[in-house]
Parts: structure tokens; sequence; C-alpha cells
């Protein structure tokens, strides 16, 4: 008697990385002939953990070393309390847990909680990974989606139109400690809107549609001029993550060598143990060129690939890429080229990261960071300040704004000249350094910068160079006179509506206000706009300037 999945063909989909335009993984799609399988599915968890277990053996057909992700409902985990046939299946089938995710979908009504994050919690102990699909256009709550805690978040495409609902997920992902993916991306616009809004990686038919045989190449947009680059900290690892090659730490040489002729876009391999955890790691033409010397394949074949190998060099999941280059700095020179394997918080290799990546990326935020600096104090320009307000904005988090004024500049520019100028302002910086370097407050009783009355002040060895420029005449005087008072404004809160360049401006004018009624003898005070604005009744200023902090 025929059963309902003896007609079924499975397709493959590639689940594409945003940053470094590779495959990152499959997912298996269940492609029936006739009928609606997964309608039944949804309502048989016995025939959906078939249909994953069935996914398992099509992909083991194919041979592909890509990680798998394979699709379950959230149902049939709460009804079986796991999946260990699947577990089963992938051991058989010669992968490893920690190779597929399970992609956890719609409809969580009615869904146990309890059962579902036992059954999570049981897929998690087995080595899975985690994914939350359908998130979006789907029924998932946000506090069972928080206590998932999953590997991966998939976001329907749709979402798109709603960029701050997509930050806001990136957001959440990121203190989740998991990537964010967008689903059924069609267009080159899409892709744009996934990668300024954050996300790590995407699927569609723009990249590649799903085929009967696993896509060795994919179409992915060139990323656009201008878009925002990743924070100032550094990109995370885990954007640069590819499938890493793994074979047992008992494999032959013969074996690797069989994996390497027949897989050229593989780069090294990774030797586990048991628990998935890196023990040595193979590095493509090292071993090659040990394999084809005279009597090498004699030597070498049938003896274990380990003393082939090299100690791996591994990271974190949740490190930076600049942590990367520091491991890579650390050690043979020779080994430069070499693949990191990257490790789960249990150890297991979930992925390798190539150096060339990494420095592409490092590479192109520097060029992005370096043209919103300004030419003069190498210090970010008003596009980075206003960039990092949007963050913090964005972010929810506390802060105060201020803004700094050299009264009566324009004095020494045009008296001294331009040079003189410039020499003011990097005393002025120097003088702010030195403060701030040796206590979190700055700023005296009046608000003057520390040493700008005494003659052995960075602001007076400015004020000495801007004379001597100047002949040291009366001009001189005049353009560079002795105090040189600084006038600052605060913001200490975003204004109404979140806007950025409100908040800018708005201590950049508290700091022209106060300049334009600076006393002759220069005492100043750090003033809050809000708390110094006139009161609409009485007209009067509400409260004092505060000392400057």
């Amino acid at each position: 008697m025929r059963s309902s999945t003896d007609t079924l063909r499975f397709a493959f989909q590639p689940v594409v990385n945003l940053t470094t335009g590779g495959i990152a993984g499959l997912e298996i799609l269940v492609r029936p002939e006739t009928g609606d399988i997964l309608a039944e599915a949804r309502r048989d968890p016995e025939l959906d953990g078939r249909l994953a277990v069935l996914a398992v053996r099509a992909a083991a057909r194919k041979e592909t070393l890509l990680p798998l992700h394979v699709n379950v409902f959230a149902g049939t985990l709460a009804d079986l309390g796991g999946l260990t046939p699947l577990h089963r299946a992938v051991r058989e089938a010669g992968r490893l847990p920690w190779e597929v995710t399970v992609d956890i979908g719609p409809p969580y009504t009615h869904v146990p909680r309890r059962a579902l994050l036992e059954a999570v919690s049981e897929l998690r102990g087995q080595g899975f990974r985690i994914c939350v699909d359908g998130v979006g256009d789907g029924d998932v709550p946000l506090r069972l989606l928080t206590d998932l805690a999953p590997d991966l978040v998939k976001l329907d495409a749709s979402l798109l139109e709603r960029p701050a609902a997509v930050r806001a997920m990136r957001t959440l992902c990121e203190q989740l400690g998991a990537l964010l993916s967008v689903e059924g991306v069609e267009t080159e616009a899409q892709c744009a809107a996934a990668r300024a809004a954050g996300a790590q990686l995407a699927q569609g038919e723009l990249f590649a549609p799903p085929t009967r045989i696993p896509a060795a190449d994919v179409y992915v947009p060139p990323r656009a001029p201008g878009l925002a680059a990743t924070p100032p900290s550094g990109p995370w690892v885990r954007e640069f993550v590819r499938p890493a090659a793994l074979l047992p730490d008992t494999a032959s040489a013969g074996q690797v060598r069989a994996l390497l002729t027949g897989s050229p876009d593989v780069s090294g391999v990774v030797l586990v143990d048991r628990d998935g955890v890196p023990v040595r790691s193979v590095h493509r033409s090292r071993f090659l060129l040990s394999m084809s010397g005279r009597y090498g394949h004699a030597l070498y074949a049938d003896r274990p690939a380990a003393k082939l190998g090299d100690v791996p060099r591994t990271v974190g999941d949740d490190a930076t890429a600049w942590e990367v280059l520091d491991v890579v700095a650390v050690g043979d020179a020779d080994r430069t080229s070499d693949d990191v394997a990257v490790v789960d918080r249990y150890g297991r290799c979930v992925g390798v990261v190539r150096l060339a990546d990494l420095v592409r990326a490092l590479a192109e935020t520097r060029v992005e960071e370096a043209a919103g600096l300004n030419p003069l104090t190498r210090l970010p320009g008003s596009d980075a300040i206003t960039g990092e307000v949007d963050r913090r904005i964005v972010d929810g988090r506390t802060f105060a704004l201020s803004w700094l004024d050299v009264d009566h500049f324009k004095q020494v520019n045009d008296g001294a000249g331009f040079a003189a100028g410039d020499e003011l302002i990097r005393s002025v910086g120097r003088a702010l350094q030195s403060v701030a370097a040796g206590a979190r407050a700055w700023g005296t009783s009046e608000g003057r910068l520390p040493g700008a009355r005494r003659s052995g002040g960075a602001c007076s060895a400015g004020r000495r160079r801007a004379r001597r420029a100047l002949g040291g005449g009366r001009q001189a005087r005049d353009a560079v006179p002795g105090d040189r008072p600084v006038s600052a404004g605060q913001c200490d809160r975003p204004p109404a509506g979140g806007r950025v360049s409100g908040a800018a401006e708005e201590g950049r004018e508290g700091a022209g206000r106060h300049e334009l009624g600076a006393e002759p003898g220069g005492a100043d005070r750090v003033r809050d706009p809000a708390r110094n604005a006139p009161d609409a009744r009485t007209g009067r200023p509400r409260g004092r300037g505060v000392p400057g902090r």
C-alpha cells in the first residue's frame, strides 16, 4: 500500500550570507507531487516528524557538505517531546547535529508553552541549532521568542516595509546572541533594505530558487555605495561564518584527500571529536603538498589525517572581527591563510571564517570611518556624531549631548590666519584630553578649562604660537587675547520625537546663545537649554546655568 510520503520530492534553497556573498546553508523544502501534505503534517505530528527525517536522508543522497535547515511545526515538537528519530537519521547520514538547524514554524497558538520549551531544550542537548521561523507574518509571541533564545530568527520579507520593526528585531537578536535572516527576498531593493536594517542572512528567488540539486552559485547584488557601515566596535564574527568541512578526528588522510579533491571551494578541513570540538585543522595547500610528494600517498593515505594537521585556531561565535585578527597575529607566520574555527558556547565547531573576508570588511569599515573624520583633528565629524546619537536613541539609552565653542574664534582666523586658528583648536583639544584623562568630570566651578589662565597651559602655548605668527604686536594681542573662554551647550535628552538633528542643534544653539552673552572676563557655564529656557508666564530664565561637567 502506497504511503503519502512515497511520492515526495525535496528541493533545496540556499541561505545566503549577505556579508560574504557565500552560501551559509540549505533549507530543505517538501515538494509533493499531489495533495497538500504540509496541511496534513500540521495536524499529524508523527507525519511531520517523518518528513524531517526524510529531508535529512534526501540531503545525504545529494552529498552536500553545507549546513542544513529542516522545517518542523511548533506543535510537532510540543506533542512528540523532541525528535529522537531525526537525531538518529542525522548520525546515520554521517552528519553532525550542530550542522543541522531545526526551523520551528507557526502556528504557535494553542501550543503548550512549557512542552515546547522542554522539547527545544532536548534538541539543544542533542546538539541541534534552533531557528524561529515566520516572524513578522506568523503568530509567535515576543515572550516566547525570547524564552526560546534561538540561534537564528527568520523574518518574512513583508516586514521590510517597516524598517523600524526590522531594526528592533536586530537589536533583540543581538541581545539573544542570534543571527537575523530575511526570507522571501525577490528584488534587489528588498536585499538592500535587509542589509540596511542589519540582517546578516537572507534567502529567496533573487539569490536562487529552490532546486532539486543544491545550487553551487548564487547571485548576491553588490553593496550599494554609502550604505551604513558596521558599528565602530567592529563587526561580529558570526556575520562572516562559512560552512566548515568537518570530519571525525579518526578520519584517514585518504578520506581528507577525497573530500578536498572533490570540493575545490573547501580551503581546509576541521577534524572534530565525538562532541564536535575541533581537534586538528588541516590546511588544503599544505596537506595536498604533503600527499603529492614522493611516497606521500604511500606514507600517509591510510594513516590518521590528524598527523598532517595543526592545532586549530578557534574563536567564540560572540567574538568580533578584531579579536579574530588577534588570534591570527599570534602564531606562525605561515599559517596566516588558515581558516579560523568558530565555536559555540559548548566548544562545538559551527563554521569557519576566512581572513580575507575579515580584512575586506574591516578595511571598508575604516574607509567609512575615515570619511566621517574631521581632516584637522581626525575626530568624528558631524555625520559620525549624528549617527552615534541616532543609535543611542534607537537603543533607548540615556545620554547627554554637549557642544563646545571657542568664543570669538573668528578673531583668531581673521587676525592671525587659519594656521594659528588650527593650532588653537589643537591646543584646546589637548587641554580637554589632559583634563578628561584624569577624572570623569572636567571643568571648574566657573566652567573654564583648567589651565586656560595659566601661562604654562596648553591653551597658552597655542596663544603664544599664534602671536608669534603675527609678530607679537598689538594686532596679535587683539586677535589672540590672553583669555580664551570656551562655552558649551548641553542637551540632557533627545527632543520630542527623537530627532537626532534636533538634539544636535539644541546643544549647538545652547553654546551659541551663551557665546553672545559671554562676559568680558570670560566666566562661563555649561547651560542646559531645557532648564534655562525662559518661563512662558514670567519671561525670566527658569534656572541658573549648571557648572561644566
